[in-house]
């Protein structure tokens, strides 16, 4: 067996790795949208035969099958550069637990996917590897931010300048949680912004140099905060309304509103992101929620 020998068939193996899971469908739409649907089919099948990935179906109408990358798959794939330093799926490959986390992943996948789409709609740039779901991030103590998702977008190039590089956190909500929860998990982002490593040998002091000198952990890793996208759905407009409220109203706590000062932070509905795309005007600004933007929108100070 010899991955390398097909372009196509590596790219495939690398998403289902990056993604941990996805139907036939999406991985179609994610790397070969130009051809017929088929020869994906027979893409999986190949990889599944050489023990690569797996496969469950779903009991729903329409027995819609639902990919994932087996034990043996994520150790061939996570040699490869484009993977390096990405940290494996744990349990991805066990059947049952696919199907258990199968509705999330499969959301946080459809929400990559729109992105893709919009992007190459818009002839900008944002690349199937450029989507990377549960990125970990230190917050100290052991504890860690784990978004989503993150998200690496280039606009196009216009009136002979570069285009920007975008980068956004995505936290996609399923309504399974009650809106405070979900809103704490600002406070979670307030505190990675915030959050300076300790200096080895430096004991718990942190100095004020190491504040002032910018010395934040994010920076180490992204030229400016990536902006906080909120995807929810799972619920209707009162729902909605609810959990934008929620996320409103965290900014009681001082950290919270200080973070919300300095990074983009908006909601929108799975809803509208599929009918509309998400470079459309459906965000929500938890600032000012009566308002709505393009993701893309430079922040109103």
């Amino acid at each position: 067996m010899d991955v390398d020998a097909g372009a196509g068939d590596r790219e495939a193996l690398a998403v289902l790795v990056q993604y941990r899971m996805a139907t036939t469908k999406q991985m179609h739409q994610i790397i070969t949208p130009g051809v017929r649907i088929e020869q994906t089919r027979r893409r999986l099948a190949k990889l599944r035969a050489e023990g690569l990935v797996d496969r469950i179906t779903l009991p729903q109408a329409g027995r819609t099958r639902v990919w994932f990358p087996s034990q043996y798959g994520v150790q061939v794939a996570s040699e490869w550069p484009e993977l390096r330093g990405r940290r494996p799926p744990r349990l991805v490959s066990d059947p049952v637990a696919v199907r258990l986390r199968v509705g999330h992943t499969l959301t946080v996948t459809e929400t990559g996917l729109q992105f893709l789409l919009d992007a190459r709609r818009r002839d900008e740039l944002c690349r199937p590897l450029d989507f990377l779901p549960e990125v970990h991030h230190s917050i100290g103590s052991g504890e860690a931010v784990i978004p989503d998702a993150l998200i690496y977008y280039q606009r196009a190039h216009r009136d002979g300048g570069d285009g920007a590089m975008l980068r956004a956190f995505l936290e996609v909500d399923r309504a399974t949680m009650g809106p405070e929860r979900l809103a704490a998990k600002l406070g979670a982002y307030a505190r990675y912004h915030r959050y300076v490593p300790v200096p080895a040998g430096g004991g718990r002091r942190r100095t004020v140099e190491a504040v002032q000198g910018g010395g934040e952990e994010w920076r180490r890793r992204y030229p400016l905060f990536p902006r906080l996208l909120f995807v929810l759905d799972a619920t209707g407009p009162a729902g909605i309304d609810n959990r934008v409220r929620a996320l409103h109203a965290a900014d009681v706590d001082t950290a919270v509103a200080s973070f919300l000062r300095e990074v983009t932070v908006l909601a929108a509905p799975m809803t509208d992101l599929l009918q509309h795309g998400p470079a459309a005007p459906v965000w929500r600004p938890i600032r000012d929620p009566e308002c709505r933007v393009g993701w893309m929108e430079q922040p109103v100070p």
